[in-house]
């Protein structure tokens, strides 16, 4: 179970990164000032690329410490959190 929790930390380790890039990758293509629809309008992408970067970071957090072994053993009770 710990391997699948190293492969899996590494996932969202490297998904983190590849998100923000999709989404600046994308806003770069959309963004048009001839365009009418709101996807053209760069302000909705700034709202978006703002919302997705914190969740980004933490997806890569969570990665490391999954990598790292951090959630190799959980606590299966009160007394194991002190």
């Amino acid at each position: 179970m710990n391997v699948i929790k190293k492969y899996s930390g590494l996932i969202w380790l490297l998904l983190g990164p590849a998100v923000m890039y999709l989404l600046i990758a994308g806003a770069l293509h959309n963004i048009d000032p001839d365009g009418t629809k709101d996807i053209n309008k760069p302000i909705p992408w700034i709202i978006i690329i703002a919302i997705f970067t914190p969740i980004s970071i933490g997806l890569m957090i969570f990665g490391y410490y999954a990598l790292k072994g951090e959630y190799d053993h959980l606590a299966e009770n009160s007394e194991e959190l002190n």
